[in-house]
């Protein structure tokens, strides 16, 4: 198989690099820059042992998932748990039928009322909460900022904003809803979704996706060569950027930053200070609108 074939037998499996690094005993690392086409002349071996996977139907392969039974996601050495809410696992009883933590397919995605937003992570459904104020305000700028950019130079990128699907692993149990991202590849964009890894990622944090965005979603992102994901805390006013492709992460930035997007060649910058000048009338001296303490 060529490079190329095996892109497409990748696609057609819906397997994220990370499950084929599992199956085949190619570095995680190897495997993204063959996949990326930032190594053109891979080993005979290393091909070899990728065609074998790729080659095998996915009903002869062992299941893979970043998640086990009890609900856990394993990050490097630390593991941490999470559980999605009650009513997210059941949603709605007439559409969506009750099942484990894991079983959850697009299909239950789609057949949630239209008034209720999800996400689908590794076949766990996490419910979304109305973002706040600040929330949106914060993704007007970042996201009007990279637009103005790319429209003035003419570029090919194409910036989206929340809600829109991102089917992040061209399978059947992911679907997310990142707050911005930057598609470069307009092939990926499909009339329901993003099918397929936005080149950039940005979430804006909150105290009830903190720890999904922090940990579960950066390991997702990063398994399915996502080249930049930002990290947006409004409470601790500061930005987290995680530059994948160049192994260059986290890097930490406050209010006062002005922060270059790689994948945009460090030339688009996001001026914060602007955007906290624009926004800080949201901001009580001690305690922010949901009560949580500045």
């Amino acid at each position: 198989m060529t490079i190329e074939e095996m892109k497409r037998r990748k696609k057609e499996l819906g397997y994220s690099n990370a499950m084929i690094a599992q199956l085949s005993g190619v570095p995680l690392g190897t495997v993204q820059k063959i996949f990326s086409g930032a190594t053109t002349a891979p080993r005979y071996e290393t091909l070899s042992a990728l065609e074998r996977i790729l080659k095998s139907t996915s009903a002869d392969m062992p299941r893979v998932s970043s998640t086990d039974s009890s609900g856990s996601c394993r990050l490097g050495e630390t593991e941490f748990s999470y559980t999605a809410s009650d009513n997210t696992a059941s949603g709605n009883a007439h559409s969506v039928p009750k099942k484990r933590p894991g079983e959850y397919t697009l299909e239950d995605y789609y057949a949630l009322p239209d008034d209720q937003r999800a996400e689908l992570i590794d076949g766990v459904l996490y419910d979304m909460e109305t973002p706040t104020v600040t929330h949106q305000m914060i993704i007007g700028h970042l996201h009007s900022s990279i637009y103005n950019h790319i429209l003035s130079r003419k570029g090919s990128c194409l910036p989206l904003f929340a809600p829109v699907g991102v089917q992040l692993d061209c399978d059947d149990k992911t679907m997310v809803e990142p707050d911005v991202v930057i598609v470069c590849d307009r092939t990926k964009l499909i009339n329901r979704c993003i099918y397929g890894a936005p080149d950039f990622v940005a979430e804006v944090l909150s105290p009830s996706t903190k720890r999904k965005d922090m940990f579960l979603k950066l390991n997702k992102y990063m398994n399915a060569d996502v080249r930049e994901y930002w990290m947006i805390d409004p409470m601790k006013k500061t930005v987290l950027v995680y530059d994948f492709e160049h192994e260059n992460y986290p890097q930490i930035y406050d209010f006062n930053a002005s922060v270059p997007v790689s994948v945009l060649d460090g030339e688009c910058i996001i001026d914060f200070s602007t955007m906290y000048e624009y926004i800080r009338f949201l901001y009580d001296d001690t305690v922010s609108q949901d009560g949580t303490e500045e």
